[in-house]
């Protein structure tokens, strides 16, 4: 079964029909490491299915870039905002490793609800879960000091630890890249002793 199809088929059950509908309207794109699939002004009319590599997305405020998340092979993404409002995106989203991925665009994808209903439930817990990660990432902000956070995301993300450049994360978690230093030599200092 073609990757993408395992991905939804981990969350709502299609035929073999319905399936080939949905792989017809993919379209394959390779991105190179630091090239931009979307850039900030730009309307996000698409969706994608990450097969290899990892991007993030990321603002630009007061000329400095803070990263928004990562995705990984197997995750999905799209700028909801924009998608859904067709107004010109605030992101910008960038390749951190040469990446596969398949992109299906709007009108796809809404002509695919109204000839396949199933898929309006699988875009529907797409969305929940993009709403879940929001809030998640929103209370650690809130309610957790820089380590707590650090030490957060090496449990529940060790890939972003693992293949991310130290200056991504210390932005993702929103503290200058020589604080997260600190955490890390602090924390490599207590395991030692």
């Amino acid at each position: 079964m073609n990757v993408v199809l395992k991905s939804i088929a981990e969350r709502i059950k299609f035929n073999e029909i319905e399936g080939e509908a949905f792989l017809n309207m993919l379209h394959y794109r390779e991105l190179k490491r630091k090239e931009h699939l979307l850039t900030e002004g730009k309307i996000c009319d698409f969706v994608i299915f990450i097969v290899s590599g990892c991007i993030r997305y990321y603002y630009i405020k007061d000329g400095e870039e803070r990263t928004g998340q990562f995705f990984f092979e197997n995750g999905w993404f799209s700028d909801y905002q924009s998608f859904i409002t067709e107004t010109p995106s605030q992101l910008n989203v960038q390749a951190l490793e040469d990446c596969e991925m398949y992109i299906f665009y709007k009108p796809d994808l809404l002509k695919l609800y109204d000839d396949w209903p199933v898929f309006e439930r699988f875009g529907r817990l797409i969305a929940e879960q993009v709403i879940m990660a929001m809030m998640r990432k929103y209370e650690n902000l809130t309610n957790l000091s820089y380590e707590e956070r650090y030490l957060k995301l090496i449990k529940e993300r060790p890939k972003v630890v693992e293949r991310i450049p130290l200056k991504y994360i210390a932005s993702y978690l929103n503290m200058k890249p020589e604080s997260l230093s600190r955490i890390r030599s602090r924390l490599s200092g207590s395991k030692k002793s």
